[in-house]
């Protein structure tokens, strides 16, 4: 974050999609707990652009539906002419904003230059739509459709979190796109989930003390909302794709931007990789880059055990190494990655 503004680079899942966005409706799908980008510190996207410009995620997944699988009302042309009528208008934006700019400070001109990347945005997605015009959405049966078209309150933790994920395995059956970002939530941004007896969120909870009632509370919340991630890895693998299931051709990351966070510690991070046997990963292993550190855990002394969380134990076992790995699976060709030095060997085959 720079002068209160979003500074970042292009995320890796972005990276992947233009790979993969010539041979699906949509490009990527950006989906979160709140809607939008979030603010700086607190984000409500995991994706990036190459202009370091977050991608707004939408929480809505009758929205959401809608937009990928709705029914279309009219014919062609009349969409055509919304196309056409859209692309004028934001034409007319552009070059506005560009002559705006140069009588703009510096602070005025990054929010501007947001701006803009949003606006080419919609552009590029404008012509995505226009190119896919006469090539008709998979048809949905009307169960699906019922049931992902509800409004579900999100104070419903685990038929919320389960509609999500119901919604990304359509997404990824009908190959309406193949790159999908879901923030299930965040130290900072987390659901309550009153269904077991949780009415605090995420944040509130991370911040227990030491309070023994808190952190029974924490350890309840992390086991149900593996349990949603649970339930859709099971939903991958009950599907066929070709003689394999879905789940052995699509590599699933599921992770915390936080491994302490009582005391905001970001180190050490625990990370799953699920899926992508097909695609050449190996699996039934925990690669721990701790012990070879320091030759054993000692959980009773815990300003020790907690100091792990707060300092990388091995500078070279980085997250962008297993991203990078990732990258290449999806034949984004790339030597490196952020700070990467190289693939993780171990989980491939």
């Amino acid at each position: 974050m720079e002068g209160g503004a979003y500074h970042n680079t292009v995320s890796c899942d972005q990276l992947m999609a233009e790979v993969t966005s010539p041979k699906t409706r949509f490009a990527s799908l950006e989906l979160s707990i709140s809607a939008g980008v979030g603010q700086p510190n607190n984000a409500s996207t995991l994706a990036w652009s190459r202009d370091g410009v977050p991608l707004p995620a939408e929480d809505n997944p009758r929205t959401v539906f809608n937009r990928l699988f709705g029914a279309e009302t009219d014919g062609i042309d009349a969409q055509r002419r919304r196309l056409n009528r859209r692309h004028s208008v934001l034409d007319v934006v552009l070059d506005h904003a560009k002559s705006l700019r140069r009588n703009l400070g510096g602070d005025d001109r990054t929010k501007l230059d947001e701006y803009l990347h949003s606006v080419r945005e919609v552009e590029v997605r404008t012509e995505r739509l226009d190119a896919w015009l006469t090539i008709p959405k998979p048809k949905i049966d009307a169960a699906t459709t019922e049931h992902l078209q509800r409004n579900v309150s999100r104070s419903e933790a685990g038929e919320y979190y389960r509609t999500m994920y119901d919604l990304i395995v359509l997404t990824l059956r009908t190959d309406m796109t193949r790159v999908v970002s879901y923030m299930s939530g965040s130290e900072g941004n987390g659901l309550a989930i009153p269904e077991i007896g949780i009415p605090q969120t995420r944040h509130e909870l991370s911040h227990h003390n030491g309070d023994p009632e808190q952190m029974a509370r924490l350890s309840r919340s992390d086991a149900f909302i593996t349990q949603q991630f649970a339930y859709f890895l099971d939903q991958l693998q009950a599907i066929k794709d070709g003689e394999d299931s879905l789940l052995d051709r699509t590599m699933v990351l599921f992770g915390s931007g936080m491994s302490y966070g009582h005391s905001h510690g970001n180190a050490n991070l625990p990370t799953i990789l699920a899926g992508g046997k097909a695609l050449g990963l190996k699996h039934g292993q925990h690669i721990d880059y701790n012990l070879p550190q320091i030759g054993h855990y000692n959980l009773a002394d815990a300003p020790a055990h907690y100091g792990l969380c707060h300092k990388p134990t091995d500078g070279n076992a980085r997250l962008t190494n297993l991203l990078l790995t990732m990258m290449h699976k999806m034949e984004v060709n790339t030597e490196r990655f952020v700070d990467s030095l190289g693939p993780i060997s171990e989980v491939l085959a």
